[in-house]
């Protein structure tokens, strides 16, 4: 290693050549050659932050290992499990500076995160980066390892860490539907079949089933976390464990699941779990479920609050920004949109991992930097989004109580709640003069002598509408129902 006084760079040399590399840069010649050959994304691998954590997660457990086992001097292993425990505390990741996108399988990436943290080391140690003699970033930071080890590893610890954070946003997203469902619980409403009315139900049973929804896909993404949780640390190339020691695999088993607090566990077959990225299809996809799902409560909001005067108008989403710059006043529904937005695009990343999934051949899949983007993006734009959701708009919410009651009041829905007294026959004949004239259905059951006004309005209580309060008794059904159906036919 030399360095330039004059134009503060030092010179790395590897099997190609040599490069000046700037003096300050914790990253070696290996980065280098990867930030010329992949100007692609604009996106460096610290924008996710966990998987820089990850990365150095694996580094550390490594070291430890490899002292455990001997084949690693002590005070070379201590210098990187320092190195790395600070890169995990969030130092020095705007060194991690390879694109996202890359060839070589992360080959980039797994000698970014090498050279970093041997660099790191040696300034710890009162040495000069790029002083490899002393600290070498193949030989000693990586040593009993390969990209196609350490690479998915990293992948599948670091979506374990961001999957938590989301789950987290996720969860108060339901408890914020469960708040208005409780809020909403006595506002009647109609309810709609294919955008046609309905049968009577609540605000709060709606929005109860919006928290219902996102509860079944916490526990699916749950489910679907524990696809991270085998790794296949130890299989080094392709899954024979070529130049490790036999305790080696063990070792950093232990080690990183110490130091993650995962439960993870190593695959029974490491031939396999090298060159199969199938868990990583399965995780996006439950990924993608929740973002759909997702996507159709955001649908819903926009048309309950349309309007607000030729729309639904049901509810009210709390007003984020001016909504046109030609139509004063017009306010949109903008985080609703956002969260759809978000949703196209995980359902997009989903396609994308299928087919990088797909693409792999033989003993190694070389497209895991797609995939692992992919997913990372999901997570990330996921967690926003759920969090713009919540705070932006579902908790400020609120119910257009009197046109609600309304709707309600006119609506021909309501006699379905009569049919077991009335049959369908008078009942579909009711509905039908109501809607030709415009009159209340109630008091057209009760013009007609099919039931008294006391049987209609205990009928039609919000409770019993809803479905909150089962019916427990029978009014048997009057056979003046078909002078009823005459005189609608009239």
């Amino acid at each position: 290693m030399a360095l330039d006084a004059t134009t503060r760079t030092r010179i790395e040399t590897d099997s190609l050549g040599s490069l000046e590399i700037p003096a300050d840069a914790y990253w070696g010649i290996h980065t280098a050659r990867a930030l010329e050959n992949f100007p692609i994304s604009k996106r460096p691998i610290s924008v996710y932050p966990n998987l820089v954590r990850a990365l150095a997660m694996v580094k550390q457990a490594s070291a430890r290992a490899n002292r455990e086992i001997g084949v690693l001097d002590p005070a070379k292993a201590d210098l990187i499990d320092a190195a790395a425990q600070r890169v995990i505390d969030g130092e020095f990741h705007d060194q991690f500076v390879v694109g996202v996108i890359q060839g070589g399988a992360g080959t980039s990436t797994n000698m970014n995160a090498n050279e970093v943290i041997t660099n790191v080391a040696l300034e710890m140690a009162g040495r000069a980066k790029g002083d490899y003699a002393f600290l070498s970033p193949i030989d000693d930071t990586n040593r009993s390892q390969s990209t196609n080890d350490v690479y998915p590893t990293a992948i599948k610890v670091g979506l374990s860490l961001t999957l938590l954070t989301l789950l987290g946003e996720l969860d108060l997203l339901r408890k914020a539907f469960l708040t208005k469902a409780a809020e909403f619980r006595d506002v009647l409403k109609v309810g709609r079949t294919q955008l046609q009315d309905a049968v009577p139900m609540t605000l709060g049973q709606e929005f109860n089933g919006f928290a219902t929804t996102l509860g079944e896909d916490y526990n699916r993404l749950t489910e679907n976390a524990y696809l991270m949780y085998e790794i296949n640390m130890g299989a080094t190339a392709i899954g024979t464990g070529i130049t490790t020691h036999p305790a080696y695999g063990a070792a950093v088993l232990r080690h990183l699941r110490e130091i993650t607090g995962l439960d993870l566990e190593t695959a029974t077959d490491l031939v396999e779990s090298t060159s199969d990225t199938g868990s990583f299809m399965s995780f996006s996809s439950s990924l993608k479920r929740n973002a759909i799902k997702l996507s159709k409560i955001c649908n819903d909001l926009r048309l309950l609050s349309s309007g607000p005067q030729a729309g639904f108008g049901e509810i009210n989403l709390p007003a984020r920004q001016a909504g046109s710059s030609i139509m004063p006043g017009k306010v949109n529904p903008v985080i609703p949109e956002v969260v759809n937005q978000v949703a196209f695009a995980v359902a997009g990343a989903d396609l994308t991992v299928t087919m990088a999934v797909e693409g792999g051949q033989l003993q190694l899949n070389a497209f895991e930097p797609v995939i692992a983007h992919s997913i990372f993006q999901s997570l990330t734009w996921m967690q926003q989004a759920m969090w713009t959701l919540r705070v932006n708009c579902v908790e400020g919410i609120t119910a257009n109580r009197e046109r609600l009651g309304a709707m309600v009041g006119a609506s021909v829905g309501v006699v379905t709640a009569l049919t077991p007294f009335i049959g369908y026959a008078a009942a579909a004949a009711l509905a039908k003069t109501a809607l030709l004239t415009g009159h209340n259905v109630a008091d057209l059951v009760v013009e007609a002598g099919l039931m008294t006004r006391e049987e209609v309005t205990k009928q039609l209580s919000p409770m019993r509408l809803s479905g909150l309060e089962a019916i427990t008794e029978a009014v048997p059904i009057i056979h003046a129902a078909e002078n009823v159906v005459a005189r609608a036919d009239d």
